[in-house]
């Protein structure tokens, strides 16, 4: 009989990282690393001018950020940094006290986002509905592309057969060979066209001046009283709960695409441990990047945390070591990316005829909804949260009109029996004293809740008042049918739910 012995080595070999063991993934995490750090350059520019700060503040928000959810994230592959929602929610605080306290509430952010955490907030995304969610993305969608159009309008004429070229290189480059992301290779060579060609057309450089150092720990310029505390903290938790939002979000969108599990409470801790560190180095905070994680996952393919590290690693290399050529990459270029990533990004599928046609009116208002209020606010925590609700009403309204009341008097005339099917609640409830003949009935009342299920006080209290109408006109109620749960309820708060 042969047996197999398991080696310290061989336990080593399954420890490794997928990397380490597989040159084919190794060369996709490290490309796709470079193509988000190159994009994440004029994204993390633009959301510094949002908050009003220097360039700099942004660049190394998103290299912190990255650098260090890549160790403590609970979502593997996706990227984090500075973002627009994060910006709009601190730009306020910069404007009015500076940045010493705007670096302060990042780090208080963190803080409560570890918190919030550690209580299970991430437990919340299971009330998150497919329609919010499929909303969700195709709202992100046509927020990139918004996101493209200032960087369309009012430029040179060449801007636009750049883009144009781009986009071909993007479509049909990947035909021809795969081992190298297409993103990578249309901004490698839109930039030596350019640079060679001497086209004069808006540059990442225009963008603003790359820092030319790493950043430095420190302590925020603020004075360390409860004054401070209480200017920063509201400003604070808004932006941990739509750094949250978003991330979470992205963490679940993330999941479907790779068909994959992530820890969503590690992931709610680990963005917060993140803002922290990133407060620490003078960065502006930030969260989970929506289109620059579809970069990395759905266009470029990658899958482990190496290209989250390296996405941030390679933004500072090129920024201070590569400056001067990475000033010299053409929006164009880097536009022609988001437009292709935006298109890749919108679930075709939910817009289609046919699924239009089978999806139920609800769950397509819900849809709508969620889009309407995303790209109205620009913030897709709020379109969430609006989408969330609606799906909820939708649901109550639904379920409500599944209950019903049917009678049967007994052949004698002596009693009647009302069977009550469906779910109570409060939607379903409300109407259920209106259901039952108190005058005309005999003056023995049973009420079979066999085909029923209590959820909640208001069912009580209105079972309560069935039987207080049925009381006062000398009749006798019996309730019959009740399964456990409903049992108990029912037996802690029938007659304790009215004052008189």
């Amino acid at each position: 009989m042969s047996s197999s012995v398991i080696t310290p080595a061989a336990v080593l070999r399954g420890l490794k990282p997928d990397w380490l063991s597989d040159p084919k993934v190794w060369r996709t995490e490290v490309l796709a690393g470079l193509v988000v750090g190159l994009a994440l350059i004029p994204e993390a520019i633009s959301f510094s001018i949002i908050a009003g700060v220097d360039p700099a503040i942004g660049l190394f928000a998103s290299f912190t950020m990255a650098v260090v959810i890549s160790v403590v994230g609970g979502r593997r592959a996706m990227i984090s940094a500075a973002t627009g929602a994060v910006a709009l929610v601190i730009a306020p605080l910069n404007r009015e006290h500076g940045l010493g306290y705007l670096i302060a509430a990042v780090i208080l952010a963190g803080i409560f986002q570890v918190a919030l955490g550690a209580l299970g907030v991430a437990r919340l995304m299971r009330f998150v509905p497919r329609s919010v969610m499929v909303g969700f993305v195709n709202a992100l969608a046509i927020l990139i592309f918004v996101a493209q159009v200032p960087e369309m309008h009012d430029v040179p004429w060449a801007v636009y057969p750049l883009i144009a070229g781009g986009l071909a290189l993007m479509v049909f480059f990947p035909r021809a060979t795969k081992v190298i992301p297409a993103p990578l290779v249309s901004i490698v060579i839109l930039t030596v066209i350019t640079v060679a060609a001497g086209i004069a057309v808006p540059t990442v450089g225009d963008k603003g001046d790359l820092p030319s150092s790493l950043p430095a720990p420190g302590l925020p310029d603020v004075p360390f009283t409860l004054d401070t505390l209480t200017t920063i903290a509201p400003y604070a938790f808004a932006m941990a709960l739509v750094g949250l939002m978003e991330s979470l979000m992205t963490a679940k969108l993330v999941d479907e695409i790779t068909d994959t599990h992530s820890s969503k409470t590690r992931e709610s801790i680990g963005q917060g441990i993140a803002n922290i560190v990133t407060g620490f180095f003078g960065g502006m905070g930030g969260c989970a990047m929506i289109g620059q994680t579809m970069i990395n996952v759905k266009v470029s393919g990658a899958r482990t945390r190496l290209s989250t590290f390296l996405a941030g690693s390679f933004l500072m290399v090129l920024c201070i070591v590569f400056g001067p050529v990475v000033s010299d990459i053409p929006m164009a270029a880097l536009v022609a990316v988001m437009v292709m990533v935006s298109f890749a990004t919108f679930d075709w599928h939910s817009i289609a005829p046919k699924t239009l046609r089978r999806m139920p009116a609800g769950e397509i208002a819900v849809m709508v909804i969620t889009v309407g209020v995303v790209v109205a606010t620009h913030n897709l925590a709020i379109g969430v949260v609006v989408g969330s609700v609606t799906a909820m009403v939708v649901f109550a309204k639904r379920v409500a009109r599944l209950a019903d009341v049917t009678a049967v008097t007994d052949p004698d005339g002596s009693g009647v029996v009302y069977s009550v099917s469906g779910e109570l609640f409060f939607a379903s409830s409300n109407d259920l004293a209106g259901r039952f003949d108190y005058a005309g009935d005999p003056d023995r009342i049973v009420i079979d809740l066999s085909a029923a299920h209590i959820w909640d006080a208001s069912s009580v209290a209105a079972l309560d008042a069935v039987q207080t109408k049925y009381a006062q006109r000398g009749k006798t109620v019996e309730i019959i049918g009740l399964n456990v749960p409903s049992a108990d309820l029912h037996g802690k708060l029938t007659g304790e739910l009215t004052s008189h």
